[in-house]
């Protein structure tokens, strides 16, 4: 075996395989601080935070066998002890280094969510062969290398994209918005009203609204307790929270959801803040949030449970919200997760903003909907 390092060196990886796939894989022993996908050579290179975490994920996958979208995957250590921005792959050739111009150099300012590979991937690759995607931070910003096949295939995705953000976001949805959002709305505060007045609070319009993108702040108008201002943490986002929201029933009554005339909710004693909370979903798995957004479902899918958890503590937690028609205990990478199927869509959605973020045998867990038809 090569000299550990914090480097991890993956093969056989198909095109099929996605970023956020090999993040799954070894996130569970650590942060991984950077990948770079070698779409060319069917490899790809992440680096983990420290040694400790490359050693633990390997001394676990040498006694089982990662398994991708149905395909077996190979990890060893790099030879590489760090990866470097400029040059992050094996095999470098002077082929390589006398065609630079079919290599982009990519700088997002002002990101307001993670930027992925997977993304970056998605935006690229419709102007040609993307063999190679290197990510990094500097003081400018938020950098990538996008290397094509071809000098050609570069100077056609350089004319044609400025990185603007609509092109983001289209990735983001694997291609297309759903049908009905525009991706161009800028307002970020939304006017919530019809609240059922004995039940709601800030945190359980955090726990539903939070399933469409970052809040900044809530607030639940004294003079009007049955109206609410949401403000999120971009127009997108907000866009979508109208989109899948207008019309929800919660607690017994129909959500009217419709933008503001305030640009956002000044901080004060009766707004809550949620800017810097981890409870927010879009900190992490940004792409899969998004391709997660859908209106109230009557499953919610729960997860970040405790691995002794059974069905009948999970059905305890969450029965007093309606009629549970079905439920499934299952595991994904050796972490529980649970499906559970209501009668009807209010029930669903009463469950999840309810217990959405409540500790369950000393874990905080997670729902959001599913968007399966049965278990």
């Amino acid at each position: 075996m090569a000299e550990p390092s914090k480097v991890i060196h993956i093969r056989n990886v198909g095109h099929e395989i996605a970023e956020s796939d090999l993040l799954q894989l070894l996130q569970p022993f650590g942060l991984v601080s950077k990948i770079v996908m070698l779409r060319a050579k069917n490899q790809a290179l992440l680096q983990m935070e420290d040694i400790h975490a490359s050693v633990s994920a390997l001394q676990y996958y040498s006694s089982v066998q990662p398994s991708v979208r149905g395909r077996n995957i190979y990890m060893q250590f790099s030879s590489h002890q760090e990866l470097t921005t400029d040059q992050s792959s094996h095999g470098r050739n002077s082929d390589q280094d006398s065609e630079p111009n079919r290599i982009l150099l990519v700088t997002i300012h002002h990101m307001i969510y993670p930027i992925t590979v997977e993304v970056l991937h998605q935006v690229f690759k419709a102007y040609g062969f993307v063999e190679k995607i290197v990510t990094f931070q500097k003081s400018a910003g938020f950098q990538a290398l996008i290397q094509y096949n071809s000098r050609q295939e570069a100077v056609e995705a350089f004319g044609s994209l400025h990185m603007g953000r609509a092109a983001m976001i289209a990735a983001a949805f694997g291609g297309t918005l759903p049908h009905g959002v525009t991706g161009t709305n800028e307002r970020c505060t939304l006017i919530v009203s019809n609240l059922n007045t004995d039940k709601i609070d800030e945190d359980k319009l955090f726990n539903l609204f939070s399933l469409y993108g970052n809040i900044v702040r809530i607030k639940i108008l004294r003079n009007k307790p049955d109206h609410a201002l949401v403000e999120m943490v971009d127009g997108l986002q907000a866009e979508l929270a109208v989109h899948y929201l207008k019309g929800a029933i919660l607690f017994g009554k129909k959500l009217e959801v419709n933008y503001s005339k305030y640009p956002n909710i000044t901080p004060a004693p009766d707004a809550h803040d949620y800017l810097n909370s981890s409870l927010n979903r879009f900190n992490s798995n940004v792409v899969k949030n998004y391709r997660h957004c859908c209106a109230p479902t009557k499953m919610i899918h729960i997860s970040a449970l405790p691995q002794e958890i059974s069905e009948e503590a999970i059905l305890n937690h969450v029965s007093e919200h309606g009629s549970v028609i079905n439920t499934k205990l299952f595991e994904v990478n050796g972490k529980r997760q649970a499906l559970v199927m209501f009668e009807t869509e209010e029930e669903a959605t009463e469950a999840l903003v309810s217990k959405h973020a409540s500790s369950l045998e000393g874990n905080t867990i997670r729902i959001s909907f599913s968007q399966m038809q049965s278990i």
